[in-house]
């Protein structure tokens, strides 16, 4: 196990080799392990990005920097990380979790990775922990919009056509398919005025509705693009959507008075 390989990605070399080697050992590998150690880094990562968030957008309030916060310090945000710096080689784990496969679990990893904010800390103290965390998140937030980041595809479609003057999608249950215990939804999600009509699936109805708004916010985005486009020609002609061949955009019926011309 190269420590020294992991040290280098983290942009930190430990004082004490020890607080290192137990910010990797999962409980199940021995009693001396990094729950304590995860605490703490939990601790200090959700201070250092609330500081990050603080200084980076000044025109943001208070409940948006939560959400901001609330998503990047989350489990799979974390987990994230800790796959880029490769951290499952360097954990320290029980036989049982090997033989399950706990170096791939995302929980584990990303507790682990607390556990190692926690470890450095304690070694070299605050700005060196700061330091690292902020060689995490700033390339991350360069690469996102604050105004999404965190919200969900039911969210972000309600926001959207809520700026474009247009009623709300409706979500209906198509289908379920599976046994009681898993089942699959099947939702249809509906915006009318731009003539979409999109299904997606999940695990449960709430999924199942995300899976579909994401669908129809792609639909809904391409159709408001190419509406100024179509109003500048003659003969306007329906816009196809191909969206994995399950996204579609329905042709609107003519006006009577056009229908009566033809």
């Amino acid at each position: 196990m190269n420590l020294q390989l992991l040290q280098t990605r983290l942009g930190y070399t430990f004082q004490d080799a020890g607080l290192l080697q137990q910010a990797l050992t999962h409980r199940s590998h021995s009693s001396v392990h990094n729950e304590r150690l995860e605490f703490l880094g939990d601790s200090i990562l959700n201070c250092v990005v609330a500081s990050i968030l603080y200084d980076r957008y000044l025109e943001i309030d208070e409940g948006d920097l939560s959400r901001l916060r609330a998503n990047l310090v989350k489990q799979q945000s974390l987990f994230e990380i800790a796959q880029k710096l490769e951290l499952s080689q360097f954990l320290r784990l029980g036989e049982g979790e090997l033989k399950s496969g706990g170096f791939r679990r995302p929980s584990i990893l990303a507790d682990t990775l607390e556990a190692l904010l926690g470890a450095i800390y304690l070694d070299g103290g605050f700005n060196h922990a700061r330091d690292v965390i902020r060689s995490f998140y700033i390339p991350i937030l360069d690469s996102v919009d604050p105004q999404t980041l965190g919200k969900d595809a039911k969210t972000l479609l309600q926001e959207f056509l809520q700026a474009k003057k247009i009623s709300l999608p409706t979500y209906n249950v198509i289908a379920t398919h599976g046994a009681a215990h898993s089942q699959e939804f099947e939702i249809e999600c509906l915006v009318p005025k731009l003539g979409i009509q999109v299904f997606g699936r999940g695990g449960s109805r709430r999924a199942g509705e995300q899976a579909a708004a994401k669908l129809a916010l792609a639909a809904a985005e391409q159709a408001v693009q190419k509406a100024p486009a179509a109003a500048r020609k003659s003969k306007p002609r329906a816009a196809q959507l191909k969206l994995a061949g399950i996204a579609t955009v329905q042709e609107q019926p003519a006006s009577p008075a056009k229908a009566a011309n033809k």
